[in-house]
């Protein structure tokens, strides 16, 4: 296989059986997508708090996802002082005190000490994927390793459609009646209304940092197996001669960058389609659960993803499909004008979802963009890291560093929009299809770029 590495007696044996590390690696990304998707519903919350514009809330995702461009590296030197299993924990436990400092930000009504918090999170996830991400990838067959990552992702994806649910109907209670009353009010009596609504993050948070601290205890006592990276990286053109330095895997930062512009992706369609659904004047009560309807179209192509790869698509050509999908559902987002009716109402236990409104159909296009980026990450990621041997934690961090793709993109968009003064609709479609672009082209031949067969 290209890129393959010398591997050890150890590393086989460990290969065999990774059920419970593959269990619990679920768990963490579950972790992952509940707190990374949270942003999807903070961004209209602080927005009705603190009266920002786009481009002010949007702060929100560049608080979280610009910690992994500068913790990433750094999270790979802790992570071989400390080990794996105790950088695991190590990331819980600080996972745990960003969610604590959202409690005396609500109280002082601090709009940058939020985002502290969320950087302080950030930089946690930073150090848990650094670790979680490779682990799934070696830990078994590389060519499945898609199919696990598709595993985990699932469960990543799962939380983000729960947290939009959850978070949304505890944050953003009549949320259009509340930014009317904020609006109106002046002195003391606005700030007694925006105190009202900050202190609806005291309860989630708190719950949240003493769950965080019990699964660091949980990775800290379970046995996960240690799999080491192979101690050698054999050049594919000579078996004799090795790689010496990291900068001679070019396809590792082609790899990069594109893990950059998917999570752009990804972001634009997760995070900014409630801000959209704004712009066209959508029922706050229907923008608030928009998030949720990507990430269910995620989920969907995850399912697909563990059906079909290996055995019936490789994993490079399922991101050519994906690239491919992203690029019309884009062209589809900035053609469509209609709208239609919706009107949902389902209970399950106490929890009653209802739903009544006009619904766009380039809103459904966006959210449809879920199911186009969901195999991109499980597929890109093998790509990057393919042959990196002893170099894998460092290359790993390096494809960690492309998730600051959603710190920037979000602000990038608000800034056509708001500055350049584009419609947002044509803002929308030039922040987005470049990067399905260059998905398309790493799918193709990007992956392949300091990479021979024999």
């Amino acid at each position: 296989m290209p890129g393959a590495s010398t591997s050890t007696t150890s590393t086989t044996q460990q290969r065999g059986s990774y059920t419970l590390p593959l269990l619990m690696i679920c768990l963490l990304f579950f972790v992952f997508g509940f707190i990374t998707w949270a942003n999807g519903t903070l961004i209209p919350f602080f927005k009705l708090s603190f009266s920002l514009s786009n481009t002010q809330a949007f702060f929100v995702t560049f608080a979280s996802y610009i910690a992994y461009f500068v913790l990433a590296i750094p999270s790979s030197w802790i992570l071989k002082k400390v080990g794996f299993k105790n950088g695991l924990s190590l990331g819980l436990l600080i996972l745990a005190i960003g969610s604590l400092l959202f409690i005396p930000a609500a109280k002082s009504q601090s709009f940058p000490l939020f985002l502290i918090g969320i950087f302080i999170q950030g930089a946690s996830l930073a150090l848990l994927q650094t670790a979680s991400n490779p682990y799934l990838t070696i830990i078994g067959p590389i060519e499945s390793a898609a199919k696990r990552i598709s595993m985990a992702g699932i469960c990543n994806k799962g939380a983000g459609i729960l947290v939009p649910i959850i978070m949304g109907t505890i944050f953003l209670k009549n949320s259009a009646e509340m930014e009317a009353k904020i609006n109106a009010a002046i002195g003391d009596e606005k700030t007694q209304l925006i105190h009202e609504v900050l202190s609806r993050v005291n309860t989630p948070y708190i719950v949240l940092a003493i769950v965080f601290t019990l699964l660091a205890i949980l990775f800290k006592v379970v046995h996960l197996p240690e799999v080491e990276e192979e101690d050698e990286v054999v050049d594919i053109e000579s078996s004799s001669s090795r790689k010496t330095s990291i900068f001679q895997f070019p396809h590792l930062f082609l790899g990069a960058l594109c893990i950059f512009v998917y999570v752009a992706a990804e972001v634009m369609a997760g995070d900014i389609i409630g801000v959209y659904g704004r712009e066209l004047n959508l029922d706050p009560n229907i923008t608030k659960y928009l998030t949720s309807l990507t990430l269910a179209c995620m989920l969907i192509g995850y399912i697909t993803g563990i059906i079909t790869i290996p055995k019936i698509i490789s994993q490079q050509k399922a991101l050519r499909i994906c690239a491919v999908l992203g690029i019309i559902l884009s062209i589809l987002t900035f053609a469509s004008k209609g709208h239609f009716n919706v009107n949902i109402h389902f209970s399950i236990f106490k929890y009653t979802l209802d739903i009544h409104g006009i619904m766009y159909y380039s809103v459904i296009f966006i959210a449809l963009l879920g199911l186009a980026n969901s195999l991109m990450w499980p597929a890109i990621f093998p790509l990057g890291i393919q042959g990196l041997g002893k170099f894998t934690k460092i290359g790993s961090a390096i494809m960690i560093m492309g998730i600051a793709g959603g710190a920037i993109w979000p602000l990038f968009y608000g800034f056509l929009q708001e500055k350049v003064g584009l419609h947002f609709q044509s803002a929308y479609f030039i922040a987005i299809v470049p990067c399905y672009l260059y998905i398309l082209y790493f799918a193709i031949a990007g992956h392949k770029v300091g990479i021979k067969k024999h």
